[in-house]
């Protein structure tokens, strides 16, 4: 066999697994998507889908039982925002000073701590929340409740820095040197060239970065389990108690729901909503890159 034919073998080799990785993973999104709808169809004929929709009540198990989601839904949201509002400018600003400011043995020494911030489990989050944070905020707000959602929100906004501070970091140190080149000699200063030249430049991963964000703090589920409560209440402040769609899931799978019963059914009807919403995210997001991208 001569080198040509022998590289061309090789080539087909790598071709071939490289396409078995992507339909595996196309197999695998499509075997979740489908046992979410078959095991939501008996949901959905005993619920109409506009009462699980738009009804401000949670009560699958307890009687009276009621299944609207809204509670559920308002509860993620709510903790993905304090999240983020968090999250999104410490990781910025932190992206922005090893990128433009940090000399490289500060670098070196800041970049490992993100990642040992990224790599400790949520379960531990959790219960930094809830044994740590909660009582401190609890010496400002004497009535705050144990299971809250600011301090699920503030924790989980920690638990993502690490996420935002790397992505955004690494779209701002892919802008051409050019660019700031060009920005100095025309006489700006660091500042001006980081916040007028690097970061529009950067914007499409800026963006994708906190879109990637709120999206893992909608799917969150031990940190919000454990810190969040399991009172699915209708609310937007976050000093009460509530609960995420994954609290539920995760309650409701501990549980003692039978297999096949409509408390059961539940599960993959908040799973398949929660999907949908994740999925709605991902392309908005893709929209807004698309938009905001620029080539160089």
């Amino acid at each position: 066999m001569n080198r040509g034919s022998k590289g061309s073998l090789q080539a087909k080799i790598v071709h071939s697994l490289f396409l078995l990785c992507a339909l595996v993973s196309i197999v695998t999104t499509v075997g979740i998507v489908v046992s979410l709808f078959v095991e939501s169809i008996g949901f959905f004929r005993e619920v109409s889908p506009w009462e699980f929709l738009t009804g401000t009540r949670w009560s699958p198990i307890l009687k009276p039982r009621s299944y609207g989601v809204l509670p559920l839904v308002t509860g993620t949201i709510l903790v993905a925002s304090v999240a983020l509002a968090l999250a999104v400018p410490v990781g910025l600003g932190i992206a922005i000073y090893l990128s433009e400011f940090a000399n490289d043995r500060l670098r070196k020494i800041l970049k490992p701590i993100l990642e040992v911030l990224a790599g400790i489990p949520t379960v531990v989050y959790g219960y930094f929340a809830l044994t740590f944070v909660t009582p401190q905020l609890q010496r400002l707000m004497p009535d705050l409740l144990v299971f809250n959602a600011l301090s699920a929100g503030l924790v989980m906004g920690l638990m993502l820095i690490p996420m935002v501070s790397s992505l955004s970091e690494d779209a701002m140190v892919a802008v051409p040197r050019s660019l700031r080149n060009a920005a100095y000699a025309l006489g700006a200063t660091r500042l001006e060239v980081c916040l007028r030249v690097v970061v529009p430049a950067a914007i499409s991963g800026i963006v994708a970065s906190f879109i990637l964000a709120f999206s893992r703090a909608i799917g969150e589920t031990m940190l919000v389990t454990i810190a969040a409560g399991a009172s699915p209440n209708l609310t937007a402040n976050p000093l009460e108690s509530i609960q995420t769609m994954t609290a539920f899931i995760v309650q409701l799978a501990l549980g003692e729901a039978p297999h096949g019963s409509l408390e059961f059914q539940t599960i993959f009807a908040v799973g398949l909503l929660l999907f949908f919403m994740t999925l709605i995210m991902n392309i908005l997001g893709n929209i807004i890159v698309r938009k905001v991208r620029e080539e160089y």
